[in-house]
Formats: C-alpha cells, structure tokens, sequence
C-alpha cells in the first residue's frame, strides 16, 4: 500500500477547469442548505466550510454538484470530508485516502457485513470523486475508467479472500496460502466488457466469468467441489449488489459464461476449454477481446486468457467469420429509416452513430486482422483506433474523428449516469431534461449542445456505414435484432413485438439457446454462422404466419428433433421459398407441423418438381409401400414403415391443401385431395390386412377356407376424406361352416379368431408408434353400434340391415364400400350392400325419421355460427343429410344415383331428372366449398373453431379457398350457402310436394 506521504499534494483548484453551471436553482438552494446544516455539526467541518466560500472556486464547486445530480449531492452530504480531502490535497491523495480506509476495514478476520459496509463507503466515495474530477477535467477519461474499473477488481478480490477464507474456516477448503487465501486458490474471475478492458463506466455492471481449477484445489467439504464454488459464486454477486442501508457496489452480471441457459453459474477450467474450442461463438470471439483476469488466483486468470488466444485470434482471414459479422451487424440495424437520428429519448450507445458502432468498428477489424497483425490485439477502444491507423487500415482523420467521438460520448454517458446513478444511455425526451443534462455537460446554451452531439453521433454513423458498405434492405420488415450476450436487447424485443410476436422475451430467450448449440442441430459453428444470416428471415416469416409465437414454439421443437442443422440451413439459404413454405405450415397447419418435426427430412421432397403434383395412382402407391415393407425385419417395422411411408404422402397433400393446389381441377384443394387420401388409406388397410394375418397366423393359424372384407363408411367410403379424417370401418367375414376353428398351434373358434384379428388390426392402424399413428378408427357405424360384435358375418349384416336397422343407418349406408380384404368376398359384400340399397322403402317413414334425426342432432350439435361449417343450420351435416335422404328414397328408382360419392351422385340426380339442374348444381358448388373450407381449417386449427379471433393470414387463406376477396366476404357466402341448404331440406322434409 502506498504511503499517502509519497503521493504529491495537488490542491483540487489548482488543476481543475471550470465546472458546469447548476442546471437546476431549485435543487441548488435546497443542497445549499444541506450542506450548511451537514458541516456545522461538526467544528473542523464548518471551519473547512467557512474557508471554502470565502474562493473563488470553492462555491462553483458546490454548485456544479448541489444544483446538477441528486446521486452526486447526496453522496457529498454523506462524504463532506472527502471533499476536504480533495480540495486541500488532491484527488490522487484522495483516492489512496479512500483504499487505505477500505483495506483498514477489510483486514482478514473482518465479518461479512463489516466488509460488505466497507465496500459500499468506498464505492460512494469513488463515484463522487471519480465525478469531481471528471466534472473539472482533472482526469481525462481513460484516467477516470481506470479508478472505476481498479475499484471494482479491488471489490471482487476482497470479496472473494472472504469467501475463501470462511470456507477454509468451514472446513470445505484447503489453501495453498491461508495468509493470502486467493493466492494459488483456483479461483478464477475473469473480468469482461468495460471492465476487463478498464473502460467501466460511471454506474456500469459488471460482467464476471467465475471459474475454478479442480487440479489446484483441495476440497475436503461434504458435496462437490462444484457445488462449493457455485457457493462462493452466489455469495460473491450477493456481497457486491444486494443493496443496504450504505448502497451497493456493483451490480453483478455472470451470464457472459459458456451457456449461461444450461451451465452452473461457476464453471470448471476444463469444461470452458471444452465449450471454447468447440462450440464458441464469433460473439462471443469479440467479447473475449477485452477478457482480463481481475481477481482471485491471478496466475491461473492469465494462463486462461492465455488459453483463449487461439479462439479469439484466427492464424488465416477468417472469411466465416466476417460473414457472420456482417449478419450480425445486418440483424443490429434496419431498413432504411434506421439511419435516422433523433435526439431526445436517442440511446448513445446502441443507437445510431453510437459508442456501441465504435466498439464494433473497431472489434470486427480485430477479430479479421488481429490473427495475423498482434499489434492489433489492443483491448481498448481508443487503443485500438490508434493501431488500426498505424496499421494502415484507417486513415488518420478517421481515428482522429471516432478517437474525439468516443471520449465526447463516454463523457456524455458518464453524466447521464451520474445524475441519479442509472445504468442508462438513453437521452431525456422531456425538453427541459434536455437542457438540464446540457448545462451538466457543460454547455449552457441547448442549441450549441444540440448540434454538436449531432454532428458526433453523424460522424460515427458515417465513419460505421463507410466500413460496413451498409445497404438498404427495403423489402425486410424486422428491425433491430440482437440475440448476442447473456440479456434481452430492449430495441430487439420491441422489432419481436412489431413482427408479431407477444411473448417477445421467450423468443429472445430461445434464440440466443440455439446460438449456444444448445440442439444438436445447432451445435456446428458452420450452422450457427448460416442461422445468424438466416435469423431476419426466420423471424420475419414466422411472424408472417397466423399465429407467430406457436409457429416459433413449433418451429424450435423441429430444431429440437432435427439430427443435424448445416445441410438444412443451406437449404434454406439457397431457397428462400422454402423456408417461407416452412413458417407456413408451423404456423398454419399444426398436424404437418409435427409429421414435419419427426421427419424434417421430408423438406427434401418440397424441392422435387413433382411434390406439388398429383399423387400417383392406387396401383402404383400400393406397389411402392408393398416395396418398402419388403425390408421390414419385423413388425414393429411394418408399423413404423408404414407410417412413414403414409406421413410422407399426407404431408406432401397437406402442403397442397396449405398452398391451395387443386391440379387445375376447378374442385379446391381438399376436394382435389380426398380422392388421393382415399387411396392412401385404401392402400394401407390392404396391407396392413395381409401383414396382420402373418403375424397373426404365427400363433392361432387361419380358418381354412375362412374370407374377410372391410366396408368403408362415411368419408373414407364416399372418397372424401380430408386431413384429419377418421376410417369409419365395418368388418365383415365369412367361413365355409359354422363352428370352425383356426388351423395353427394354438386353435381359437373362428369367430374369436376375428374379433381378435379385427381388434388386431385396429391397433396396427391407430397405435402411437415413433413415427406417429395412421388413423383414428372409428367401428360405431357397424350393425348394433357400440354395443355389437367388432366382427360379423356377411349373413348377419344383411340379415340385421334387412330387418333391424334404424333409418339413420340406412343413410349412413349410403356412403358405404368395399375398400378392402379377399377378392370373393368383397365382390360378395359389395352386391349385398348393392342390393340393400335398391330395398324399396316407405317414404313417408324415411321422410319423417330423417326430419327427426336432423332435429336431435341440430338439438344437440346446432349452431347459428355460419362459421360453424360442420354443424350450422344448413351446414355440411345438413347436406349430407338431403344428399343421403334423396339416395334412399330414389335409388330404387335411380340405381345410378347409389354412387356412395356425394358430389358424383348429386351430378348424376341432375341428370336423371331428380334434382333441376340449377339446384344440383348449387348443391355441388355448396359441397365443394365446406369441404375445402373444412380441410384447410383441420389443417389449421385442428379442434378450434373459425372465429374473429384467428390471425389475418389464416383469415386470407380461408377466403382463398372459398374464392371469395376477404374473410368477412367468406361469412357472408358460408351464409348463404347455408340459408338455401337450410331451405331445400326443409322442402324434402317437409312432406309438402314440389318441384325440384
């Protein structure tokens, strides 16, 4: 420790320029008369007080503080002899007054508290000395960082010879020097930022890495020598920021480490070296720049940074790394309009012409040049501005220029924070705030403060721009985006929020994830360099879609999954189109959004020109799934063949149905699609059924002799299946004679044989597999519903249809088919449903059984909703209802109408004079519209309805598919639509006569 004796005596007048003028009269006359009353308690103080007001100086210094900072004035009444100090000695006389003080009360043996007290007192004296000076000029700048940035290693070196030493005492550590506890101790604290480069400013955190080195430590606690560090960790933010009755110290940041998201808060040597050489970022490249071990054991600190030159300094122009300097600037700014510069509520540091665009004109340079050029390797900013000129990369006028900027702005910072001791860069907005902070920098007229800070930050903007060759980017939405370091960025959360995104923190939180390679997917630095470039883009078509923040959350479950990022990214890099198609559909189609997740592979299939064709015929799907289940070595990988083999297929219909691709039909995307997802489960339940039996036959065999067919009902039966479409299936089969048994080792009756074949086969179509599930099966519409037998014979179902069955099921019946199961049978089932059909019926009964099967379900499902497509009065329920009644009443008469196709049939009604062909094809026209307008949304909203409440772009695809301009049209034509099915069916029903 110095002697003070040492120190020469420089009375703080003698060297100090003049001070600002009070900004403030008010605050002046009531600092006055506090400090009258402060000084005359004490008889040395008010004899200082007395000689003070009797010069020249000594008032202008009361009022520069009194009449400018309610911070500096409050700490000059707490502190009134360390003006004494200052005044008579000199600063730097007082600056080793104020350390011999702390280390006086920071000895060894002093508690916790007492030290804690001890810092705060010194940290309140540093802060109103360090603003004296800086205040009179008796400091230049680079002097005044340096005080602050030495107080806050003195902090954090005290603080943890405390912690140290109380776990020596505890018993939890050994050290190497019980006299000197951090000597040798593994204790590592590395200082980033401004503090690591000594440039702390007035009311600046202080960004920490605490690491330790197991090899140099001995611990003999009860835990882990982790778990111990993370302690002293803890301890050591707690002592520097919690805040007392005597202030704080420093606010304390440790989120600068490796993976702050997923590390422990103090992280070993060996597991930074690890994240370092394989996953550091080019962020990160530049934070490391101004690393500085501060405290703790020193020597193990130096080896660290030692360690980091490789990482931060690249031997060869690292082109990589400019590139995603260069996405990383392009994420910092906006389109035009950015370069715009306001003053009031303008942020001097990471607005435009800012201290941050020095910051990074400088270290960009460093990060391209300094691997080949040491001399560059300065970790200050003016340091680094005099190399970059010597080495010939900037002229001289232009270090001159940013040299003059950067310490004009630092300046300016320094009196913003020192007002009220606010961690802020941000200039008042209020006018008269704005002159206040003029006069406090010295400037007693505004508009002459104006126009100089204005010609500064422009200097910078220019200085930057030049450097970067900035170009407008007008066709970009997003602005500011900033997903380096260990916090939100303000700018970047409000360019979330205006991209549409609500829970902008999470985002930003989720982001910065991925940039750590927390996924396998982005732990390529390669990957992480082409997702900065892509980042714009990503966000902005994310939140282009209906809704942004699911579309995000499903969009990082598919990183989530995804084995590897590079070749997906270049994709996306090289095909814009295809990233925008992939926002679409986690935005709007959550049911591909998880076929995508489990298979991102699928994406290469988006790129053939045939994915956006029709799918290809039956046969050809039913010898390309029979090749693929070839390879099968199982069943589980029959399952799970088939299911991906199905995802595929339905995904590349799904995008269809998203992009509204009907094939040139004229039918609407879904209608397009309903025959090909016909095909799709047709196909499936074909072999499924034969592998079923395989693996069936292994234990009980088959019924020798024994057949068996599957009816489709509902849509799968009329071939107009949509997305989320069930199978509603009827099982048929028939023996040679009754009583048989199975043929295989282990014998069951034919009819357990296949309920449990049946049931068998449920399970193969509708279990949850790794690759997902088929389909939902649905069996409620088979002979006695729920409660009958999940299998039947052929003779059984015509004979229950014959003499039991409900009206209902008769118009269920109507959508019935073979799709499915040994050839003779099917034939057999396909002339029984044939014959059912042409039954001559009562009409009257039909007519008023359906009249009240439609007024229980309208009772019970009904909705006055046009929106309600399914169930609105007059909606898609209702015209299946009139479409099923009319087949069942004329398909005597018709046979032709019996088409189980609703479309097909109502053609064929117009044609046999049944229907008048205004109507039929009104009906057809209606058909066509819920169905396209059910499929988008099942693609869409899955179980939510269509509402007000869905975002704009689902709202426009809706209206797309339904031809119509806007969504409020759409409501308008689902009305109507729904208006005169509401009518017709009421003429069918009614029982009144009319003309068709």
């Amino acid at each position: 420790m110095q002697d003070i004796a040492e120190i020469k005596k420089i009375p703080f007048a003698d060297v100090m320029a003049d001070l600002p003028s009070p900004g403030d009269p008010e605050l002046l006359a009531v600092g006055l008369q506090s400090w009258q009353e402060v000084t005359a308690t004490d008889p040395e103080l008010a004899a200082f007080a007395e000689r003070l007001e009797g010069t020249e100086t000594g008032p202008q210094i009361l009022a520069s503080v009194l009449g400018n900072s309610p911070f500096l004035s409050s700490c000059l009444l707490m502190e009134p002899h360390l003006l004494r100090h200052l005044v008579e000695d000199g600063a730097d006389r007082t600056l080793q007054w104020i350390y011999n003080a702390l280390q006086a009360d920071c000895h060894l043996e002093a508690e916790r508290d007492a030290v804690m007290a001890a810092l705060r007192v010194a940290k309140r004296r540093i802060a109103l000395l360090t603003a004296l000076c800086d205040m009179g000029k008796v400091w230049e700048l680079m002097k005044i960082t340096g005080v602050l940035s030495t107080f806050a290693d003195t902090a954090v070196d005290l603080c943890c010879r405390h912690l140290l030493k109380t776990a020596s005492d505890k018993g939890e550590l050994v050290l190497p020097h019980p006299d000197d506890p951090t000597r040798d101790s593994g204790l590592i604290i590395i200082g980033m930022g401004k503090l690591g480069a000594r440039e702390l400013n007035y009311s600046s955190d202080i960004d920490l890495i605490v690491l330790f080195d197991a090899a140099k430590t001995s611990y003999t606690g009860r835990r882990s020598v982790q778990d111990c560090f993370v302690k002293i960790a803890r301890n050591l933010v707690t002592m520097m920021q919690e805040r007392t009755r005597d202030g704080y110290v420093f606010r304390t940041d440790l989120r600068l480490r490796p993976d702050p998201g997923a590390t422990p808060i103090a992280l070993s040597v060996g597991a930074a070296h690890v994240y370092y050489e394989s996953q550091g970022q080019n962020w990160e490249r530049a934070a490391m720049i101004k690393a500085r071990a501060i405290a703790g054991d020193l020597k193990a600190g130096r080896e660290f940074v030692t360690f980091l030159t490789p990482f931060i300094w690249r031997k060869s122009m690292d082109f990589a790394a400019i590139e995603d300097i260069q996405a990383i600037k392009s994420q910092i700014h906006t389109h035009k309009g950015f370069s715009k510069i306001s003053l009031e509520g303008h942020n001097i540091k990471i607005g435009r012409g800012g201290i941050r665009e020095i910051e990074f004109f400088c270290q960009t340079q460093q990060l391209i040049e300094g691997g080949r050029n040491p001399l560059l390797r300065e970790v200050t900013t003016l340091g680094t501005l005099s190399q970059l000129a010597a080495a010939g990369k900037i002229d001289a006028t232009v270090r001159e220029e940013l040299q003059e900027a950067y310490i004009y702005l630092r300046e300016l910072e320094h009196r913003l924070q020192m007002t009220h001791d606010e961690q802020t860069q941000l200039l008042p907005e209020d006018p008269e705030e704005f002159r206040k902070l003029g006069v406090f920098f010295g400037y007693d007229e505004a508009e002459a403060f104006r126009k100089e800070l204005r010609t500064t930050l422009e200097t910078v903007q220019g200085h930057y721009d030049a450097l970067f060759a900035f170009e407008e980017t007008p066709d970009r939405k997003a602005g500011r985006l900033v997903f380096t370091g260990a916090e939100d960025d303000p700018e970047t959360l409000k360019s979330l929020a205006e991209l549409g995104f609500e829970n902008t923190s999470a985002v930003s939180q989720t982001v910065r994830e991925w940039h750590h390679g927390r996924y396998r997917s982005t732990r390529n630095v390669r990957t992480q360099q082409i997702l900065t470039a892509l980042m714009p883009q990503i966000l902005e078509s994310l939140g282009d879609t209906s809704n942004p923040d699911a579309a995000f959350t499903r969009f990082d479950v598919f990183l989530q999954k995804l084995p590897a990022g590079v070749q997906l990214f270049t994709m996306f890099k090289a095909h814009p189109s295809l990233l925008k198609l992939l926002a679409k559909i986690m935005g709007m189609a959550p049911e591909l959004a998880e076929t995508l997740s489990g298979n991102p592979m699928l994406l290469d299939g988006v790129l053939d020109t045939e994915f956006m064709a029709p799918l290809p015929p039956r046969d050809f799907l039913a010898a390309d799934l029979e090749l693929i289940l070839s390879t099968a070595r199982d069943f589980q990988d029959v399952l799970d063949y088939t299911r991906r083999w199905a995802n595929d297929r339905k995904f590349r219909l799904g995008v269809q149905i998203l992009d509204n691709v009907d094939h040139g039909s004229g039918l609407g995307a879904t209608v397009a699609a309903g025959p090909a997802f016909s095909d799709l489960c047709e196909v499936i339940l074909d072999a499924m059924l034969v592998k079923v039996q395989e693996e069936f036959a292994r234990t009980h065999g088959v019924v020798p002799g024994g057949e068996f067919a599957v009816i489709a009902m509902g849509k799968l039966g009329s071939r107009q299946m949509t997305p989320a479409s069930d199978a509603d299936l009827i099982f048929v089969f028939e023996t040679p004679e009754d009583g048989m048994m199975t043929d295989g080792k282990k014998p069951i009756s034919a009819g357990l044989y296949y309920t449990r074949f049946c049931q068998r086969l449920i399970n193969a179509l509708s279990v949850h597999t790794g690759e997902g599930k088929l389909y939902e099966v649905d069996m409620r519409l088979r002979p006695h519903g729920k409660s009958g037998p999940i299998s039947l014979p052929i003779e059984s179902i015509r004979k229950y249809y014959e003499d039991e069955a409900w009206t209902w099921e008769h118009l269920a019946l109507t959508r019935a088919r073979v799709v499915a199961g040994d050839a003779a049978l099917c034939e057999k089932t396909e002339k029984m449903l044939r014959e059912i059909a042409l039954t001559r019926r009562d009409s009257e009964k039909i007519r008023k059984d359906t009249l009240d099967m439609r007024t229980r379900v309208l009772k019970q499902h009904g909705s006055d909703n046009p929106l309600a497509i399914k169930h609105a009065v007059g909606g898609l329920m209702d015209l299946e209802f009139l479409c099923q009644y009319l087949r069942l009443k004329h398909g005597p008469d018709h046979p032709d109408i019996l088409d189980p196709n609703s479309m097909d049939s109502l053609k064929v009604m117009k044609s046999e004079g049944i229907l008048a062909p205004d109507v039929a094809d009104r009906l057809v026209e209606i058909l066509r519209l819920y169905l396209n307008i059910s499929g988008l949304k099942q693609l869409c909203l899955g179980g939510r309805k269509i509402d007000e409440t869905i975002p704009l772009a689902l709202k426009n695809a809706l209206a797309a598919a339904a031809e119509v301009d806007n969504f409020d049209e759409l409501a308008k034509k689902l009305k109507s639509a729904q208006d005169d099915i509401d009518r017709l069916l009421h003429a069918h029903l009614a029982g009144k006569k009319k003309k068709e």
